[in-house]
């Protein structure tokens, strides 16, 4: 429960997935990149597009609109790949997140963000560590790190390293 002690303010990348506005903590984010050539990484869950090669390192790239059952993100003028960092038991991974664009960062002070709903035992809501109240409309803040589950994050380390070595 917050108290007026604990109140503290945070700011988040807003982006848009089917309509929908998320938010993404601003310290978990790199940077943003204007969608790119994806190479595409065979034996892989469908919502891991591929991998792109930022500066020399390779880069998984998600497609939230897949992992959370949406339709696949198309390529369109504002579509564009979040560079975030996702921990993985005490290690960050690099990842990219598709996203239909981006908005802006928007200051969220704790009192505005309210719990996850809570929708029944066969809906996963982990991920989402609340819903931001901005102006008239919410903001649904993920927890990038609860996104992507363990395995999920285990496949996409085990594929970077066969894309690094084109043997």
């Amino acid at each position: 429960m917050a108290t007026a002690e604990s109140s503290e303010t945070n700011q988040y990348l807003t982006f848009n997935l089917d309509g929908e506005v998320f938010g993404l903590a601003i310290l978990k984010v790199r940077e943003v990149l204007d969608f790119t050539s994806i190479t595409r990484v065979p034996q892989t869950p469908a919502y891991m597009r591929g991998v792109i090669n930022l500066r020399g390192s390779v880069v998984p790239v998600m497609d939230l609109r897949l992992k959370f059952n949406m339709a696949q993100t198309e390529k369109k003028v504002n579509t564009c790949i979040i560079i975030t960092e996702v921990e993985l038991n005490g290690e960050l991974v690099v990842l990219g997140a598709l996203a239909d664009s981006v908005q802006e960062v928007v200051d969220l002070d704790s009192s505005q963000i309210e719990p996850p709903p809570h929708m029944g035992t066969r809906l996963r809501t982990e991920f989402i560590k609340g819903m931001g109240k901005h102006g008239e409309s919410f903001i649904i803040v993920l927890d990038i790190d609860r996104v992507f589950s363990s395995e999920d994050l285990a496949s996409v380390q085990a594929a970077a390293p066969q894309m690094a070595d084109p043997a």
